[in-house]
């Protein structure tokens, strides 16, 4: 059986560092020009290449998104960008547009393409035309049922198939939305969306009825004010082993806008529950396992709720009373140095991103989701040796120390701390 890839968001290249760290395989990222997150400017090419040095090192994988609608002005730029890439030797482009697929071909003819999501490929007579045109991946649109994925591996096995397993969903069909460009006059499709769907909008009392219809549509706004466009984010941890008997390979996590915490959370809940899938275990166990990771999905990080989708068929969900729901706990660090065994306890070394205090309640989140809980006696100014009651974060990041049991072994670089605020 091919193995599965999982696949994380790098927003940047602390971002990238921590998807590895907790278990992804694979990595996208992309250039603002081309890329369909163009306020994510963390990446240039300089950057891109110590990506894709550090990925080999790591015997990992970078795929960069050239996945807007390109216009004509967009291809000016193109060919020489391509050269580049294909210089810091990327192991695949995220493509949607044929004309790109087209240009791709001509200054790299060897290059892996996978088809974007922004493509809208949903059916197996598409898939067999992209293969057809030398596509390696088809990355499925987020419509596509169970039920269509297995038709689709069926009709095209040799090609690998993609999903989306966890993130944001958009309200438009694919991504194709121009509430954005209407409002602020920032294109979705290029990459600029203001998100106008997770607005919240002042509704007095409307009522819309079609022509020729009795029946009355009433928008009213309730004390909570109204997110009438706002959909659930998508979260299909307890659909993994359908997703694989139906063909998927590689499991996608959405987030390049998101923070390193929820890289870490999510990629290393998806990471474990990868690794009990690849091992022997009963159907009942998988059920246990799974549902205690979907409660650290929904109580740890914040969210809109979470939808499977349109998987089973039916239709994404909308979170029509808030515009997310807040967690009990909060980012408070990330690792730079894990200290040897002394007298039973281990010191560990922590940048500061929010405030943490003696006697919290902190878990240390190690890779795959191995958790370790603590409630600092003491917590020390990693510069200076100071003690402090507190440790603040703020534009300096201050570097702290806390001591955890020998015991709890050593923790890795990148890992990272949250701490539960009420």
């Amino acid at each position: 059986m091919k193995k599965l890839e999982l696949l994380a968001p790098a927003g940047n290249l602390l971002k990238m560092k921590t998807a590895f760290t907790y278990g992804a395989d694979a990595v996208y990222l992309g250039l603002p020009d081309f890329s369909l997150r163009v306020r994510i400017n963390d990446f240039n090419l300089a950057g891109i290449k110590m990506a894709v040095k550090y990925a080999q090192a790591a015997k990992k994988k970078v795929y960069v998104t050239i996945n807007i609608f390109a216009h004509n002005r967009h291809f000016k730029k193109l060919p020489a960008y391509l050269k580049q890439l294909r210089a810091l030797k990327v192991d695949a482009l995220i493509v949607s547009d044929p004309g790109v697929i087209a240009v791709v071909k001509k200054y790299w003819p060897a290059a892996e393409i996978h088809l974007s999501t922004q493509a809208n490929c949903t059916n197996s007579e598409a898939v067999k035309f992209w293969a057809r045109r030398g596509i390696k991946r088809i990355i499925l649109g987020r419509e596509v049922t169970l039920k269509e994925i297995k038709e689709i591996h069926r009709a095209a096995p040799a090609v690998e198939l993609e999903y989306f397993v966890h993130g944001a969903m958009c309200m438009a069909y694919s991504g194709r939305c121009f509430l954005s460009k209407l409002f602020v006059d920032r294109s979705a499709n290029l990459g600029d969306c203001a998100q106008p769907c997770r607005w919240k909008y002042d509704v007095n009392r409307y009522e819309i009825k079609a022509g020729g219809h009795e029946e009355i549509l009433e928008l009213v706004e309730e004390k909570h004010g109204a997110y009438l466009l706002n959909s659930r984010d998508l979260c299909l941890l307890k659909y993994l082993r359908e997703l694989r008997a139906a063909g998927v390979t590689s499991f996608k996590i959405e987030g390049r806008a998101k923070s390193v915490y929820y890289q870490a959370t999510i990629t290393g809940i998806y990471r474990r529950a990868l690794n009990l899938l690849a091992a022997p275990i009963s159907a009942a166990r998988w059920q246990k396992e799974t549902n205690l990771l979907y409660k650290e999905l929904t109580d740890k990080v914040t969210h809109r709720g979470y939808t499977s989708g349109f998987l089973s068929g039916g239709r994404a969900d909308q979170n029509i009373v808030n515009s997310h729901q807040a967690s009990a706990w909060e980012f408070c660090g990330q690792v730079i140095k894990s200290g040897a065994a002394k007298a039973g306890v281990r010191r560990i070394y922590f940048t500061v991103h929010n405030t943490v205090k003696v006697g919290d309640s902190v878990e240390i989140i190690k890779p795959e989701y191995d958790i370790i809980k603590t409630k600092p006696r003491q917590l020390w100014d990693a510069k200076t040796g100071a003690k402090l009651l507190e440790a603040h974060g703020g534009g300096g990041r201050r570097q702290a120390i806390l001591e955890i049991p020998a015991a709890a072994g050593a923790v890795p670089i990148g890992t990272v701390l949250r701490r539960k605020i009420n």
